[in-house]
């Protein structure tokens, strides 16, 4: 296909800027809009704690794989909670085709609550659930949605987690919109269904009904939130806040030189074949406007390294909030600046059957080509890039013991780039900002039939500079018994870039010995069968450094070998100074 044809069948989102027919943020007084500001995201809080309290999977309330936030009417966000930002950009998708899958507005009632996974609306994978529940005033009126989209452990694709899916229905069982509660009641045959479409019935019932408590606490504050300052005054102060986030975006993006910039994201594989796929993104600043370009992505992959577009503009949203959000909690205001062109058929806008149960690696590497595009243009402004990974392997079995099948595996942080301010940090990479990785005695008492080896930094892993890149580590655990195993192990060639003379650092690396002492390297392997006694060997990978290593101060290089942080051998070759 020409570029020409291509682009003709471009797709450009554009944020939602409609306006209240309540509100005027000209009539809103700023204490009060500040004081239902925070009364609003102390709300989205309380969600994240009931739903943290009362799940039943570490994937949730560890590892925080979950999103929650309150919409007004037209689906506009009021407030999120800090937790898993790839999904926080998305859940005014979520609102939009869960209330379309049951017919639209006019057939919600006071206590539905709505059931909805089909990746191309959620922008994730389908074990991803989105509950939509409808916020209703005492008199009847509808006032917004309360939301939450949570991590399920199993939702009967071809395998409990995927890298080799080909199509949408290998990757799971699909709910296009459905009343999980009518009217308050709990339809038992659509809870049935979710269950019997599960390897992990208990605890996908734990979660969902987790879920559901969530989305009734944030119905209850946002009501009470309405009627304590009164609906005028409400909506008057959520259009000022609205306008005061879109004001301070808008003040960051016209301190951007105008112009188009451009950088490249690598994956390893699609998960099929093994060849690199390298993908352009472009960022066009005009004014006060941003426009993210990927029309010149390639087709969606045959494997399921395609994002959809929820998670796409997602991925935008959030390169675009950390950098110009000025440390606010977001709201719809803060994505008003921001427009985000796709091509429907590409890896960054795939349509139905397309596969996409990995659509989080291309975002991640998504927002990486972001942030190194924008360092051209903005010097010192961006950090280094990380290793650009979450590192992850996830296993199943049957536990005898206990005579039930069991569900293990987690994700790991790894080094992030340096600044122009100081060394980066070993952290999750920026789409998954605020999970946490469980503690090893946590992980071995939930899966005992895992015991970890090995649980440290890995020397000279983060790139060399000025500032020194965040370091990867090393995470070693022995299997006790026959398992299944997948790995979604990525950037295992391309590492982190560095930026003003700074190195890469160490790429990520999964290394699996067998017990009879053979080694094997994997990248993405859905389903491998792996024997007791065998010994995963992950390797995060290192951030990138910052300014020439040249300029590194020697009390830093000396701090880093006492640390451990490096070895000698690399501190002579990249640090001389520090031996003079």
């Amino acid at each position: 296909m020409t570029t020409n044809a291509r682009r003709s069948q471009l797709s450009v989102y554009r944020p939602h800027d409609r306006r209240s027919a309540t509100g005027s943020a000209a009539e809103a007084d700023p204490v009060t809009t500040q004081v239902v500001r925070h009364s609003l995201s102390s709300a989205a809080n309380q969600m994240k704690r009931v739903l943290v309290r009362a799940a039943y999977s570490p994937i949730i309330y560890e590892a925080q794989d979950f999103a929650v936030a309150l919409y007004d009417r037209q689906a506009r966000m009021l407030a999120q909670a800090p937790t898993l930002p790839a999904f926080m950009g998305t859940m005014s998708f979520c609102v939009e085709a869960a209330v379309a899958g049951v017919g639209g507005e006019a057939k919600l009632e006071p206590g539905d609550v709505i059931l909805y996974n089909m990746p191309y609306g959620t922008g994730s994978h389908a074990q991803d659930a989105a509950l939509v529940m409808p916020v209703y005033m005492p008199d009847g009126e509808l006032v917004g949605y309360a939301t939450n989209k949570a991590h399920w452990l199993d939702v009967g694709a071809k395998n409990s987690y995927c890298t080799d899916t080909t199509d949408v229905f290998q990757e799971g069982v699909v709910f296009p919109g459905v009343k999980l509660y009518r009217r308050g009641e709990l339809a038992e045959d659509i809870l049935a269904i979710v269950l019997a479409n599960s390897r992990m019935p208990r605890p996908v019932r734990g979660d969902l009904l987790a879920q559901v408590a969530s989305c009734r606490v944030g119905a209850e504050e946002l009501v009470r939130v309405v009627q304590r300052y009164g609906s005028r005054t409400f909506w008057n102060c959520v259009e000022r806040m609205y306008e005061h986030g879109e004001a301070v975006v808008r003040a960051y993006v016209e301190q951007i030189p105008d112009g188009r910039y451009e950088a490249t994201g690598h994956l390893d594989n699609d998960g099929i074949g093994d060849e690199p796929v390298h993908f352009k993104v472009a960022i066009e600043v005009a004014g006060s406007t941003v426009r993210v370009d990927f029309s010149d992505v390639p087709d969606a992959r045959p494997g399921p390294l395609n994002c959809p577009l929820p998670s796409t503009v997602s991925c935008c949203r959030i390169a675009l909030a950390m950098l110009a959000g000025n440390s606010e909690a977001p709201n719809e205001g803060h994505f008003r600046p921001l427009e985000v062109v796709t091509r429907p058929g590409s890896m960054f806008h795939p349509v139905a059957p397309q596969p996409c149960y990995m659509y989080g690696w291309p975002l991640m590497s998504a927002m990486e080509a972001m942030y190194e595009a924008l360092s051209r243009v903005l010097p010192g402004q961006v950090p280094s890039g990380s290793a650009g990974d979450l590192c992850g392997v996830q296993y199943w079995g049957f536990d005898r013991e206990r005579n039930e099948p069991f569900y293990g595996g987690c994700s790991f942080a790894v080094g992030q780039g340096a600044s122009a301010r100081g060394d980066g940090a070993t952290l999750f990479v920026a789409p998954l900002g605020q999970s946490k990785v469980p503690a090893p005695e946590l992980m071995e008492t939930k899966w005992p039939l895992v015991r970890f080896e090995r649980w440290e930094f890995a020397p000279d892993s983060g790139g060399p500079g000025r500032h020194r890149g965040g370091l990867g580590w090393d995470v070693h655990w022995k299997f006790l018994e026959n398992v299944e195993l997948v790995s979604v192990m990525e950037r295992t060639r391309e590492p982190s870039w560095g930026q003003a003379g700074g190195l890469s650092g160490a790429p990520n690396r999964f290394v699996l010995s067998h017990p009879d002492g053979g080694d094997v390297e994997i990248r993405k392997v859905t389903g491998l069968r792996v024997s007791a006694g065998s010994v995963v060997k992950i390797r995060c990978g290192g951030g990138g450094g910052y300014g020439s290593p040249a300029e590194r101060d020697p009390d830093a290089v000396r701090t880093d070998l006492r640390l451990g942080y490096v070895t000698e051998a690399a501190a002579r070759r990249h640090h001389p100074q520090a031996f003079d």
